[in-house]
């Protein structure tokens, strides 16, 4: 594991959301669901889950994502925020919490540049980091891999 202290011994990472900030969701990118995420969502935009799927979902075969509006990165961020954020995706929901983050301390760093939180906030354990990216794994196996 990338992430340890320069004595060797087990290290953890800090991250609280800067409030008001939306930096994450306006990084180049897709926004994957789960069928729950979809359900959820649906259900706070007041719609059926057909009529939030034909609005704003594209499907493939083994992926839900986002459609993206022209010129921007969601059709939920405004400039007051994220207008899905009380039922926002698994994603989203784990952010910066992510495989490909949490194991690899230069993209964790990389990451940092864009995201005030990172650095913030009290100290999250490894353990429980590697825990919260394992929900990205389980969301999104077609992504991940199974293991």
């Amino acid at each position: 594991m990338a992430l340890t202290t320069t004595s060797g011994s087990s290290a953890g990472l800090r991250f609280a959301c800067q409030p008001g900030c939306t930096r994450c969701c306006e990084v180049r990118g897709f926004v994957y669901l789960t069928e729950a995420d979809l359900l959820q969502a649906a259900a706070h935009c007041g719609l059926t889950p057909a009529e939030f799927e034909r609005r704003y979902v594209y499907r493939t075969r083994h992926l839900l994502r986002l459609r993206k509006p022209r010129g921007r990165e969601c059709h939920f961020l405004h400039e007051g925020g994220c207008s899905l954020h009380p039922a926002k995706p698994t994603q989203c929901r784990l952010f910066p919490f992510w495989p490909e983050l949490v194991e690899d301390l230069t993209a964790w760093r990389d990451t940092a540049r864009s995201c005030p939180g990172i650095g913030m906030g009290p100290l999250v354990q490894i353990g429980t980091a590697l825990e919260t990216a394992d929900g990205m794994r389980c969301a999104y196996p077609t992504i991940y891999g199974s293991r």
